[in-house]
């Protein structure tokens, strides 16, 4: 069985697989390995393994050397030069674009700049003139909201770092009714995180708030009990209890036992 080490790259979550050819790789080193991009630099975030899954696996190139640390150090001077040159020829062109950030790969045969825009952007004139300034293949990433705040990093609400920059690998499907099954209050203040989406965070534990609220009758519905008739006023699935009005006025609250007990 063939073997394989798991490699992360910068500002990409996700974990990539390559050969090691039996070189001593160990988990925390840095290697040279070919991407869909060109060479690349990535960091081992699993020790070589059994890799049975079926398809080609890239080859590890080589574990870092000094002159690849130097080489990485001089991108990160020419992404910054880089940078500054495209946000001035895409004020010049007059795109409705926000840059976010400028890539070299390690062997500069590739530029890569990702903008972000509401609208979709013809940008061809803007990577022609580039291409003359860079002489190198330019190309042009547009992001989405969550993918850019995943690549630019932040704080939210809770005061963590975001969840799409530490650890999200793929963005679920979120929706208002999350929210309100988990009785929060619908303030896009409130729900929605830096990003202007909803909170990826209201997933998490939307399973478990949906198998709790089935387990308990609608707010507003009436129920008749050995009190009389009733109205549910609140559910706290947190307590388990519910907050009822009878026929006369009187509020009382029930655990879901006491609930089960009322019922005729």
């Amino acid at each position: 069985m063939r073997q394989a080490v798991g490699i992360k790259f910068e500002n990409n979550l996700k974990t990539y697989f390559f050969d090691p050819r039996g070189l001593d790789i160990r988990k925390g080193d840095f290697c040279v390995v070919e991407t869909a991009l060109g060479m690349e630099v990535g960091e081992v975030v699993r020790k070589i393994f059994p890799f049975p899954e079926k398809g080609n696996v890239r080859p590890v190139i080589r574990l870092v050397q000094e002159i690849d640390r130097l080489q990485l150090q001089a991108n990160r001077e020419k992404e910054r030069v880089a940078f500054e040159v495209a946000r001035q020829k895409i004020a010049e062109h007059k795109l409705t674009m926000k840059l976010l950030k400028a890539h070299y790969t390690l062997d500069r045969g590739r530029l890569l700049f990702y903008f972000g825009s509401e609208d979709r952007v013809d940008f061809r004139n803007l990577v022609k003139d580039l291409a003359s300034i860079f002489r190198a293949r330019i190309e042009l990433r547009q992001m989405g909201v969550r993918d850019e705040a995943g690549m630019m990093g932040g704080c939210g609400i809770c005061g963590r770092r975001l969840c799409c920059s530490s650890f999200l690998m793929n963005f679920e499907p979120i929706s208002i009714k999350m929210a309100k099954e988990q009785n929060l209050a619908l303030n896009s203040a409130k729900i929605s995180g830096v990003c202007g989406r909803l909170m990826c965070c209201l997933a998490y534990e939307y399973s478990t708030y949906h198998r709790l609220v089935k387990r308990l009758p609608k707010k507003g519905s009436k129920i008749l009990t050995h009190r009389g008739p009733g109205k549910i006023l609140e559910i706290d699935i947190f307590t388990d209890s519910i907050r009822l009005e009878l026929q006369d006025g009187k509020e009382i609250l029930l655990n879901q036992a006491e609930f089960d007990r009322l019922f005729l």
